[in-house]
């Protein structure tokens, strides 16, 4: 059935196909997860409604998933149309237009294999003025117990997540850290952080990926 949104634009169906694309910068698959969670994190404060985005995003994740049939449910039960069959331009029932960048879609064909024995100059340098030394308090996700990680002030989110990888075996790639509801990015400086003594930083851990690329479209 074809639903009609306020400005009477028809919709239709989710197209069941990946979106084939190049990165103009390659990404490795720990960059291209931060740059969805940086979109997804801070699209609802610019426009829209934020349970219409919180619709898009499960509805995202669950079409590169291929699973097109949770995706359209989801779409279906927000009211959201998808005139062109793909979520990169959507309408919720009020006309209210919503756009989705291809990287929150699928991979790049591009995508850059992680490799912990090559990184780039930005994440592995460190500053040459380390600043003050800190203990900072982590909850991680796998075991939701806290651990302690020695770090200095000018540390910033992508070295402490190496020293944290030397501490605890847990890859970059696999770590996402919140302070305050927010996603501490890996350029971010620790002191920028602003995390008071005392607190707790989240770190959700992703499970290891074995080989589930998504599935290009012929």
């Amino acid at each position: 059935m074809y639903l009609h949104v306020g400005n009477s634009r028809r919709n239709h169906l989710l197209c069941h196909e990946v979106i084939r694309w190049k990165s103009d910068v390659p990404l490795t698959e720990g960059q291209l997860r931060s740059k969805r969670d940086e979109f997804w994190d801070t699209a609802p404060a610019f426009d829209g409604r934020k349970e219409i985005w919180d619709a898009l995003r499960a509805g995202a994740t669950a079409a590169e998933a291929q699973d097109y049939q949770l995706a359209q449910a989801i779409l279906d039960g927000a009211n959201i149309s998808v005139p062109n069959g793909f979520l990169t331009e959507c309408y919720d029932e009020l006309g209210t237009r919503y756009q989705v960048p291809i990287y929150c879609l699928s991979y790049p064909i591009n995508i850059v294999k992680e490799d912990s024995g090559r990184d780039s100059p930005a994440d592995c340098s460190e500053p040459v003025d380390e600043g003050t030394e800190q203990t900072l308090k982590l909850r991680l996700s796998t075991t939701l117990g806290e651990v302690k990680l020695p770090v200095y002030s000018n540390d910033t989110i992508g070295i402490a997540k190496k020293k944290l990888q030397s501490q605890e075996g847990l890859e970059p790639s696999r770590q996402r850290w919140f302070f305050g509801g927010k996603l501490l990015g890996d350029k971010m400086h620790i002191e920028e952080a602003k995390v008071q003594p005392g607190y707790v930083i989240q770190v959700i851990v992703n499970p290891e990926k074995t080989d589930n690329s998504p599935v290009r479209a012929s």
